[in-house]
């Protein structure tokens, strides 16, 4: 088929218990942005067991057509049967565009869907527009982060791409907003369903997620020791704040990998990232720019963090933050 024939954005829209992730709204939004450049619409596709009801909550974030498949085969996340909803649509309805978050269950049904479309995939892209020829550019870091790739599709269809939480912007909800809902019907082979799940087991943790945080304080190389991550600890309780590591106190062993921001961590976009003893490098810069407001506490005064800090102090952080915590509990 002519690659002009090949129409749409579509969003892999990811659930968990009936729970619509804020990647997936994210990622319509974006979509709003490149159906408007190729003049097409943006479809969603909704995919679980009695989640048929998140469909209007879709089509208020933006979406204009809400494909969705409510089997109980799909009640929990398996490769297999949502490898075959996804292809069975996107055979189907031949999208132009398809994204997916960049999440444990975007990474693993990408590379499946990738592969049986006979299609390429572009991983945790970081930007996303259209070319003057109404192609998709798919922007990504390569070389360990060092720069930045831009990858087109020309070929084949879909073009797709997976993109990390926090790195687009989801858009106000507007329940006014009209779409249509289609039902599908999905012909399953179940004899290719190899894999069950037995039971889930969920670990519980008090700590809210760094990507949802408001108020970040970070902590890289230059206060990766005990005694300043209680210090650290101190600032953040009394801001009520969370925190979060740079790859080398991740590697320390001091924090936890999921409190890591940057290329090998998570994105986030809080409207506060305090960066504490952190130089800045690109790897760790690509997680975190687009925070609202960035201030970079660091001894050297030419350490690349200041370059995207809206408020840079040059001094001994520790001392910083102890004077920093007072004036705050006042």
């Amino acid at each position: 088929m002519e690659i002009s024939a090949y129409k749409g954005v579509f969003v892999f829209v990811e659930q968990r218990k009936g729970n619509v992730q804020n990647v997936s709204l994210e990622l319509i939004g974006k979509a709003r942005d490149l159906a408007e450049a190729l003049n097409e619409k943006v479809y969603a596709i909704l995919l679980g067991a009695n989640v048929s009801d998140k469909a209007n909550q879709l089509i208020a974030h933006g979406a204009d057509v809400v494909l969705c498949v409510d089997a109980p085969e799909l009640a929990d996340y398996l490769t297999e049967p949502y490898s075959q909803a996804v292809c069975h649509i996107v055979n189907e309805y031949k999208p132009s565009i398809l994204m997916l978050g960049a999440t444990t269950i975007g990474r693993d049904l990408g590379p499946r869907l990738s592969a049986r479309l006979q299609t390429g995939l572009t991983a945790d892209c970081t930007k996303l527009e259209i070319s003057e020829e109404k192609e998709l550019l798919m922007t990504r870091p390569a070389f360990g982060g060092n720069l930045m790739a831009t990858i087109v599709c020309k070929e084949h269809r879909p073009q797709m791409s997976t993109v990390r939480p926090g790195v687009m912007r989801s858009l106000v909800a507007d329940p006014s907003r009209k779409g249509e809902i289609i039902n599908v019907t999905v012909p399953f082979n179940k004899d290719k369903f190899r894999v069950k799940l037995l039971s889930s087991v969920k670990e519980k943790s008090e700590m809210v997620d760094i990507s949802e945080a408001k108020i970040l304080i970070s902590c890289g190389r230059g206060m990766g020791n005990a005694e300043c991550l209680s210090i650290v600890n101190g600032l953040a309780e009394t801001l009520n704040a969370q925190v979060s590591a740079s790859r080398a106190v991740v590697d320390a062993g001091l924090v936890s990998h999921d409190r890591q921001v940057g290329q090998t961590g998570k994105t986030v976009r809080p409207d506060l990232y305090l960066a504490v003893g952190i130089s800045g490098a690109i790897q760790h810069l690509a997680g975190m720019e687009e925070s609202d407001y960035i201030v970079a506490i660091n001894k050297d005064k030419h350490a690349p963090i200041f370059q995207v800090a809206d408020l840079g102090i040059v001094g001994d952080a520790k001392l910083v933050l102890k004077q920093l915590t007072e004036r705050m509990k006042k």
